[in-house]
């Protein structure tokens, strides 16, 4: 068989590979029910005190995201210190990092929030020094206990997961940056933890609309989020299902929006040697 024979055998159109179709059978099934669902709901159910309770939705929405992404930035600022002690500290470090990422993460999150509002956060006022210092005002109020809890529980499973992304990356590319002559601090700042998060990216990305997930506990504290609105709604109302139907929608296109945020993030990051 000649060249030219050989060539234009694997440029027939035949043999390339073909895109496959988005749309087949069951995927159309699905989406025409899922077309049918939402009308029914917006036809058949009562939406008529939906533009009264706008302002207090957007407001609660406001302070689930602001609780997301406070403890979640502050619980990874924790995570990164736990998850190094664990893999390069020493027995006084790596102990107690590991004994609280093992307590935190084996009792309920709920547990942990009222042990700190309703256990810490009463202890509190039966001390002069601390009512007359300028943290009363905020210790008095419910939120800092909710970003508290958060952030704690935020840290203690993202810093098992920062522990196995330090401990993965290869000790090869470390010992060429010593070799380069790069400090301990430069190696950690250039090489070891831009590895390290990158590693761990997909899992934060889980571990974040977990987060997410974890936001409506602060309603049982006082704090108004979007769930707290949504029970507020149901109460005066005596609505069911039309409230939190338009929960879960809500929660729906936060945790797309978050997924969609972190991947566009994962595809900027170059994946070569990863």
């Amino acid at each position: 068989m000649s060249n030219e024979t050989t060539h234009a055998l694997a440029l027939a159109p035949e043999d390339l590979p073909k895109a496959e179709s988005f749309f087949k059978p069951h995927r159309i099934v699905l989406i025409v029910l899922f077309g049918a669902l939402v009308t029914a709901i917006a036809l058949f159910m009562r939406w008529d005190w939906l533009p009264r309770y706008l302002p207090r939705l957007g407001t609660g929405i406001l302070v689930s995201l602001a609780m997301l992404f406070s403890t979640s930035i502050l619980g990874f600022l924790l995570a990164v210190p736990l998850g190094l002690a664990q893999v390069t500290g020493p027995w006084f470090l790596k102990g107690p990092a590991r004994l609280f990422c093992t307590v935190v993460r084996g009792t309920p999150l709920l547990l942990q929030l009222w042990l700190l509002y309703y256990g810490l956060g009463s202890l509190f006022p039966q001390f002069p020094a601390i009512r007359q210092s300028f943290l009363w005002p905020y210790l008095r109020e419910a939120w800092p206990y909710g970003v508290a809890a958060l952030t704690i529980s935020f840290a203690a499973y993202e810093g098992e997961v920062m522990r196995g992304a330090f401990a993965g990356v290869p000790q090869g590319e470390l010992e060429a940056a010593r070799a380069y002559g790069m400090g301990r601090w430069t190696l950690f700042r250039r090489i070891w933890l831009p590895r390290a998060v990158h590693r761990a990216l997909p899992t934060l990305t889980g571990e974040t609309v977990l987060q997410l997930k974890s936001t409506p506990l602060v309603a049982t504290i006082t704090v108004v989020d979007v769930y707290a609105v949504i029970s507020k709604v149901r109460q005066e109302t005596y609505l069911t299902y039309e409230p939190l139907l338009l929960l879960a929608l809500i929660y729906m296109c936060l945790t797309g929006l978050l997924v969609l945020a972190f991947r566009y993030f994962e595809n900027r990051i170059p994946t070569r040697g990863a």
